[in-house]
């Protein structure tokens, strides 16, 4: 499949509230709306037709579908009824609990959520069928438009609904975002952060809760606090565990969202609680402080307000923070950025932005496992310049993500395994060559190789120069990717392939020796043998010569030297025009192919006797 190659200079991060509109029309969602209202017609996309081909792309729908308005559904549709709230998120016949998971998380920060769902729309008296959301893709904001035709099965709605029937504003995102994805199907299976990302152009980081620092309690407290998404979810061991309920009442390889975390006064002392959302709107967690348990009765009334205790089955809970450790496995938390964030926030990251491909026999090298390839993978040179403020190190998240792979489903990709090594730099300018990754190990990598959309960590290095090389896990495998740097301080980043530059030496001029040696009175003997009376080499004369060396010549793949390539050959190497080789411009090229040959076999690393693109690439540096 193709992929375009793309500036890995880095670009300015979007701003609050811009958004690149991506209707196949030019037009935006104003313009569009208002043209409907024009013409008194109900907006229909053609981009996303309600269509089979908007739903799967590898199978037709299990049962007929019917496309309906909400208007057609019931008969008073509320776009957001009573605020947009995590209850208004119920899991549908679709497998992307990943996505609702964070959809329930975005209603818990009333400006993240504006910027996703803008509150703008309604199906009041300016209603045109059409509706709008945002979304962050790889350092822009995109303003995807939706009609509102809405896959039905027996008058009610297949996928991502409401627990209030005539709500539909999450119905709506959830059709936005196929729509940026290629299909509903797209959506199957998938990590929670990569939606959240999408929601804020914030920064992922995973904790496994097993292994997690002593204070994470405070991390998730004050990850909460600033507006963080945060999810949760339990390991299965394999396939035939996805979605197994265990005694607890909780299920295995689902996607959950963490919407609270509060101490609560117990019998006289603290107890840390933590509060879990469970996207399928029901089955809830039935150990200690669950919400029939006898916990609660010890709590004062005024507690239980306090943190909208209720003994609903609407798939939320609260659980003790002792008993979340035991039972779950991961933890995803996604930091918002600068331009997420408010302005009066006193802390900011500084971000830069790189865009980059991997292209197969050229930038594709695989990870360090693959020595002899590694070194062409993308490199970028990091500058730290500005310690922490009262540290002596420079703190910095790198994320690595590699783009559209889900879009790309329906032509048969997955997510491929992608990490990252960062080296210290050695104070030279230009692509460091495979020599260089011989004998230095990486200062810092990535904590693993994983078929996750992005993958991001959080280092602390002394002041210096780096270089960071992006990689898939296996050399040859194709795609774009977006690396952003998170840093404390200002980070400088470019990228060593911008220094690279070929320039074509001039062709030599031959100058005769006043005396030949024997070996060039051998030599000359055989240009009088090949170019007859006239002492000059024609392209049929230089034809016949080169494919009787070439033939001889071992450990080469060799078929025939063509006419058109020995008159270009001729052309090159023909310093007064006259179309052929003279004795010097012959003795010159007759050099330059020796020492061509010595480098051919040189680099030929798998005596293959052809030269790929990697070994092409040494040898053509060899070769000047």
């Amino acid at each position: 499949m193709p992929y375009l190659y793309q500036s890995s200079k880095p670009r300015a991060s979007a701003l609050p509230g811009a958004a690149r509109a991506t209707h196949s029309s030019g037009k935006g969602y104003e313009e569009l709306r208002q043209e409907c209202l024009r013409r008194g017609v109900l907006f229909e996309d053609s981009d996303f037709p309600a269509c089979n081909s908007s739903l799967f792309f590898s199978e037709n729908p299990p049962i007929p579908f019917i496309w309906k308005r909400p208007g057609d559904i019931v008969k008073d549709p509320k776009f957001i009824l009573g605020g947009a709230t995590r209850t208004d998120i119920c899991q549908g016949d679709l497998g992307d609990c990943w996505l609702l998971a964070a959809i329930a998380s975005l209603t818990l920060n009333e400006k993240t959520l504006a910027r996703v769902v803008p509150l703008d729309q309604n199906f009041g008296p300016d209603y045109a069928g059409i509706f709008h959301f945002q979304f962050w893709q790889h350092n822009e904001w995109l303003d995807v438009v939706i009609d509102d035709r809405l896959p039905t099965f027996k008058g009610r709605l297949v996928f991502l609904h409401s627990a209030d029937l005539n709500e539909f504003w999450s119905a709506l995102l959830e059709k936005a975002y196929a729509k940026l994805n290629g299909s509903y199907e797209a959506l199957k299976g998938g990590s929670t952060i990569e939606a959240m990302e999408d929601f804020t152009g914030g920064i992922g980081e995973m904790y496994d809760v097993k292994a997690a620092p002593d204070n994470f309690y405070e991390i998730l407290e004050k990850a909460l606090k600033r507006g963080s998404m945060v999810g949760c979810s339990i390991d299965t061991s394999s396939a035939a565990e996805s979605e197994a309920r265990t005694p607890f009442g909780l299920i295995k390889g689902h996607a959950y969202s963490v919407t609270g975390i509060e101490e609560v006064s117990y019998r006289g002392r603290q107890v840390q609680l933590i509060r879990i959302r469970n996207p399928w709107g029901q089955v809830e967690w039935n150990g200690p402080w669950s919400d029939n348990s006898p916990e609660w009765h010890s709590v004062s009334p005024s507690e239980q307000r306090r943190l909208s205790q209720a003994t609903q089955d609407d798939g939320e809970f609260w659980m003790k923070f002792e008993d979340f450790k035991v039972h779950f496995d991961k933890v995803e938390i996604c930091n918002l950025t600068p331009d997420a964030l408010e302005d009066n926030t006193a802390h900011k990251w500084e971000v830069t932005i790189h865009q980059g491909s991997w292209v197969r026999g050229s930038t594709a090298g695989g990870c360090r496992n693959f020595l002899e390839t590694f070194w062409t993978n993308p490199q970028i040179k990091l500058h730290l310049t500005e310690k922490d403020d009262g540290q002596d190190d420079c703190t910095f998240i790198a994320a690595l993500m590699q783009k559209g792979r889900r879009k790309l489903k329906k032509l048969g990709a997955e997510m491929l395994t992608i990490g990252y090594s960062i080296y210290e730099s050695p104070g030279r300018d230009g692509h460091l060559d495979k020599d260089f990754f011989r004998y230095h190990p990486s200062k810092a990598r990535s904590k693993t190789y994983i078929n996750l959309r992005e993958v991001s960590n959080r280092f602390k290095l002394p002041p210096g120069d780096y270089i960071l090389i992006p990689t898939t896990f296996e050399p040859h495998q194709e795609a774009d990717f977006c690396l952003r740097i998170f840093s404390e301080k200002k980070a400088i980043t470019e990228d060593l392939d911008e220094n690279v530059a070929i320039d074509l030496p001039e062709p030599l001029h031959p100058t005769p020796s006043p005396e030949e040696t024997e070996e060039e009175k051998q030599f000359r003997a055989l240009f009088e043998q090949i170019s007859g009376k006239d002492m000059e080499i024609s392209a049929e004369e230089l034809e016949y010569v080169l494919n009787a060396v070439l033939k001889k010549t071992k450990n080469i793949k060799f078929k025939n030297l063509s006419l058109i390539s020995c008159r270009n050959i001729i052309s090159l190497m023909d310093t007064n025009g006259n179309g052929k080789l003279e004795f010097s411009e012959f003795k010159v090229f007759w050099e330059k192919m020796k020492k061509w040959i010595s480098i051919f076999l040189q680099f030929d690393f798998d005596k293959s006797g052809s030269m790929s693109s990697y070994e092409l690439r040494g040898a053509l540096k060899a070769a000047g």
